[in-house]
């Protein structure tokens, strides 16, 4: 069957799930499936409701071509050109991480942590003022200042003038006020911070080429690689951060599943306390974090 002949919704989504699964694609049924929605704006509802629809021949052509694209293990995400994180939808593309589920603890605990100290921030500076470090694409700022139930600020800063770029334009998109400075970590910010967070890079470099095709090949190499050991990043950013975290102020990462124990060490090190480490859904440890007083 050519591409532009008449075929049902059904046979469409057969087809792409068959040729993804040839490809060695995971989940090749649930991304064939994500596709045809995206080509069609056609729901499952509607969908199972009359499966034998026709596709008109333009929509079967895009379906294919999108199906192709996907079969050479490029994300779905950059077809697409959204992801949804903690509720919200952010645009990416090859110059931004994708945002992943894990990082949602991230959000979740420094959401936790502002509810429980926000009248104690509020009442001692008024605005509380937030830092993401390596922000990218932006989610975690953003989906920060939109949920938090208090007056705040926020900056996000990266070394990419492109991730910048996707950052400012999610911001514009989902209505949320934030600053964003390109900056290689503290070198171009100024002042001191209630909350300091980040999901730096931290992939030891030697894993950089067993990881799977849709991250080594297409995420930028830069928001991966965290050095020899994976903990780069980590050791500059808990040396710097007293400096810019106000007292009483906390630093939050994501982590790797075996780095708990090091970047726990290192917070200890530095004067930090309260120290706490938080595990994802899988059970493996996803987030550690600490408050500074001086």
């Amino acid at each position: 069957m050519n591409s532009g002949d008449k075929c049902s919704l059904e046979q469409a989504y057969r087809q792409g799930m068959e040729k993804l699964k040839n490809a060695g694609v995971p989940e090749a049924e649930l991304d064939a499936w994500y596709l045809l929605e995206y080509v069609t704006g056609i729901g499952r509802a509607s969908y199972y409701a009359d499966p034998d629809l026709k596709m008109p021949a333009e929509q079967k052509t895009k379906y294919d071509k999108c199906i192709e694209v996907r079969s050479r293990r490029v994300p779905l995400q950059h077809i697409t050109g959204e992801q949804e994180f903690m509720g919200l939808s952010f645009h990416v593309n090859e110059d931004v991480l994708i945002p992943r589920q894990d990082t949602e603890i991230l959000v979740e605990t420094a959401l936790e942590l502002l509810d429980r100290e926000k009248d104690v921030f509020q009442r001692e500076r008024g605005t509380i003022r937030l830092l993401d470090l390596c922000t990218g694409s932006g989610c975690i700022l953003l989906s920060v200042l939109h949920y938090a139930k208090c007056r705040m600020e926020g900056t996000g800063s990266d070394l990419s003038t492109r991730a910048l770029t996707v950052a400012e334009g999610n911001a514009q998109r989902l209505g949320i006020a934030a600053e964003f400075i390109e900056s290689d970590l503290f070198n171009d910010i100024s002042g001191r911070f209630s909350m300091i967070l980040s999901n730096p890079p931290y992939i030891r470099s030697s894993e950089i080429a067993g990881l799977q095709d849709e991250v080594r090949l297409y995420d930028p190499i830069e928001a991966l690689d965290g050095r020899a050991d994976g903990l780069y990043f980590y050791r500059r950013i808990i040396a710097e951060s007293p400096a810019y975290l106000e007292d009483g102020g906390y630093l939050l990462f994501e982590i790797g599943h075996d780095q708990a124990a090091d970047v726990t060490e290192m917070l200890r090190r530095q004067g930090f306390d309260e120290i706490r480490v938080k595990k994802d859904l899988a059970g493996l440890d996803r987030v550690v974090y600490g408050r500074y007083i001086k």
